[in-house]
């Protein structure tokens, strides 16, 4: 039951690690929250309401998205980490069951008349011409066009990106874009071949016995910034809570390392002896059976516009939200052998 003045919201993918984590802030701030997701969060329960069920599925969104709503948080994606989007053997269901969701989402926030709708995109939407300099990437937001994304993925988050500021001009949705650049943190998946680099590098760690090797994919020199889950959530809801700027808008960290450098600051947490085999293109297909799946050379957060318009950016360091994936990830592992 929600109270007179209580703030009602709903987390689309609320069964994912982000989605789960903005529930739980919301809830910290009194919100009522219905979260929804074709599967539970296996960590995070703190939804009033969670309603399982497909978002590909028009009747599901048409329950899930009900009158008198002041926010809609839309996360949900057919996504994974880079074995699962960049070896091009997920691409038609990626941009199938993705751009399906996001037409019957916004469809039915036009029909309710919620009042404000935030979607999150992704880094993935910038051109791959711009992101093979390893030092210099061009990731500005007026940096998206002309479109080139390395992935369908990306294209997909293009489409929807649009599709949301159409509906926005046509039919005065109130909408907030996002593009996310690599959240990391726990509580999410570290295993099974959706984790993101810096799950599966702290996962491999811990397995990997003193003396051994850490196998990270590509000669390792390509860059990315990562940015820790609660710093991403703080961004996000800041982003909603003004009223001059709606995106699209990174939000991300500009604290760029290459992959062997987050191995090394991994490795050194695990306190173990272990050396970074790197596996190069031709040695990755002859161990797994297809390309090597590393993206694109260079990418980071350019947070210059997020600077302008909310008078905020993240601050913390890279290695303080490592240690804290890296011991829940240590945990869960240790307490399971």
């Amino acid at each position: 039951m929600t109270t007179t003045n209580q703030k009602k919201a709903i987390v689309l993918g609320a069964g994912g690690f982000i989605g789960g984590h903005l529930v739980k802030r919301l809830k910290e701030e009194g919100y009522w929250v219905r979260g929804v997701d074709i599967k539970n969060n296996e960590y995070h329960n703190y939804a009033d309401e969670f309603i399982l069920g497909d978002l590909t599925d028009p009747n599901v969104v048409q329950l899930a998205i009900s009158e008198n709503i002041d926010e809609v948080y839309q996360l949900a994606a057919d996504m994974g980490g880079a074995l699962y989007i960049f070896t091009g053997q997920n691409d038609a269901n990626v941009m199938h069951n993705s751009a399906l969701i996001n037409l019957n989402v916004v469809h039915e926030c036009v029909k309710k008349k919620v009042k404000k709708v935030f979607y999150s995109s992704s880094a993935c939407a910038y051109p791959e011409y711009n992101q093979m300099d390893t030092n210099n990437p061009k990731c500005s937001e007026k940096d998206a066009y002309p479109a080139e994304p390395d992935s369908e993925y990306g294209w997909e988050k293009i489409f929807s990106e649009r599709l949301y500021l159409a509906h926005n001009r046509n039919y005065k949705l109130d909408v907030r874009i996002a593009r996310f650049h690599n959240i990391f943190g726990p509580y999410g998946t570290y295993k099974g071949g959706k984790e993101k680099a810096p799950a599966a590098m702290c996962r491999k760690a811990i397995e990997t016995p003193d003396g051994g090797e850490l196998e990270v994919w590509g000669d390792g020199l390509q860059t990315r910034s990562f940015l820790y889950i609660d710093e991403c959530i703080e961004a996000v809801l800041r982003l909603m809570r003004q009223d001059s700027f709606i995106g699209p808008v990174n939000i991300g960290s500009e604290k760029m390392v290459t992959i062997n450098q987050l191995a090394q600051i991994i490795i050194k947490l695990s306190g173990k002896n272990i050396t970074i085999k790197n596996l190069e293109r031709e040695e990755f297909k002859e161990k797994y059976g297809f390309k090597c799946p590393t993206g694109v050379r260079g990418r980071n957060s350019d947070n210059t516009l997020y600077r302008e318009k909310m008078g905020w950016e993240p601050s913390q360091p890279l290695k303080e939200g490592i240690e804290k994936t890296f011991n829940w990830i240590s945990k869960i592992i240790n307490n399971n052998q």
